[in-house]
């Protein structure tokens, strides 16, 4: 956090984060005292002093957590001193994210599960872009009722989360709506509010998704769960700290993109077109910001991809485009696909009688996908 404030002070003069820092939201200002920065080199001293400590970290996962994390921190601290570390080593070392773009047979195989579940469907004239659209126009929700949707997922989400994560009780979030803003939706967890962004045309069950993902029991439940943790003593003070744009932000992500699915909340065709889609255009939107920061794709050429692969809407193309150029964010896009990969894997491989510890270690931990891939059951499970 003492990185957070040397960073948004020396940002007015940069705007290189913009307005929501290393660390948009975090709950420990009243528990964790940061030190306080006038430069980078104090900085530098202290992750050197942290490397030295490492053999004092445990339990083992949380070992392995925090050394990628140290090494994430070096890179964001090059990044924020005025250097300009590779598109590459920011995927790798600062997000934790894969490199490369998503391996061309991964992405046809889900189109061509796609294509077989829109067949399924009755949706079957014209290419596979031509028939998701016909699809999401079938489930549209109008302007005028994204609202009452809105409000009804919500209300399924927070009691399946309640029964199958975590209690969160009485929180509630207000729908917001913006424009102009290079994501779908976003968990403006201090204000209350779930930001959407209706430049997009939604559809239910990509609300579903949006709500699960930034609520119950995504990004919201997470900040919730972890909180009460640490003030039960069973947590680290590291769990305070939430998206931020660093390698503990791939598994948050992962969290929010398999939330329908820690939730067990696929329940018709429309949910499973959805979820398909969800994975192809995140596979998409990985490979494209490689194609343009690593590989030197003109942005049309880009554009035109993630419209012929992925059938992304206008809004959605523009605002991937716009992320991946960031010097700082731009990374991230890596996180989505690489993360929910890591929490869909541990999720396949635990048996139904370990979930609840599953749950715990998945939300009661910083994770990276190499932290998390540790996780291994207990031999006996209380019931």
């Amino acid at each position: 956090m003492g990185i957070d404030g040397l960073e948004r002070r020396q940002s007015r003069e940069s705007g290189l984060l913009d307005t929501e820092g290393l660390v948009p939201i975090y709950l420990g200002e009243d528990l964790v005292e940061p030190r306080n920065y006038d430069n980078w080199w104090h900085v530098e001293d202290d992750l050197n002093a942290l490397q030295d400590r490492l053999g004092e970290v445990t339990p083992h996962h949380r070992n392995v957590f925090a050394t990628e994390m140290i090494l994430s921190l070096r890179v964001a601290v090059r990044l924020f001193a005025g250097s300009s570390p590779s598109f590459e080593v920011k995927v790798r070392d600062l997000v934790g994210g894969p490199t490369g773009a998503v391996d061309p047979e991964v992405i046809d195989g889900l189109r061509d599960t796609l294509d077989g579940l829109l067949r399924r469907r009755g949706i079957v004239r014209g290419d596979l872009p031509q028939r998701i659209a016909e699809w999401e126009q079938s489930d549209f929700v109008p302007p005028a009722q994204l609202e009452g949707v809105f409000r009804t997922l919500m209300d399924q989400a927070r009691d399946r989360t309640a029964r199958m994560i975590f209690d969160c009780g009485t929180f509630d979030m207000a729908l917001n709506p913006i424009r102009d803003a290079p994501y779908s939706a976003r968990c403006s967890f201090a204000e209350r509010k779930m930001d959407l962004n209706v430049d997009h045309d939604f559809t239910r069950a990509g609300m579903k998704h949006l709500v699960a993902h930034e609520v119950f029991p995504g990004h919201a439940t997470q900040l919730l769960y972890t909180q009460a943790r640490l003030l039960e003593g069973r947590a680290y003070p590291e769990v305070l700290l939430c998206t931020a744009n660093s390698v503990l932000g791939c598994v948050q992500e992962g969290i929010g993109d398999e939330s329908v699915e820690l939730l067990d909340w696929i329940e018709d065709e429309n949910d499973m077109i959805q979820a398909e889609l969800r994975r192809l255009r995140s596979a998409a939107q990985t490979s494209a910001a490689w194609y343009l920061m690593h590989d030197g794709w003109d942005a049309d050429a880009v554009a035109d991809y993630l419209r012929q692969t992925a059938a992304g809407q206008e809004p959605w193309i523009e605002g991937r485009l716009r992320m991946a150029a960031h010097p700082f964010r731009g990374p991230f896009i890596a996180s989505y696909w690489g993360g929910a990969v890591a929490v869909r894997a541990v999720r396949e491989r635990t048996r139904p009688e370990h979930r609840r510890e599953f749950i715990e270690y998945l939300y009661a931990n910083t994770h990276s996908p190499s932290s998390l891939d540790l996780f291994q059951p207990s031999a006996t499970v209380s019931a």
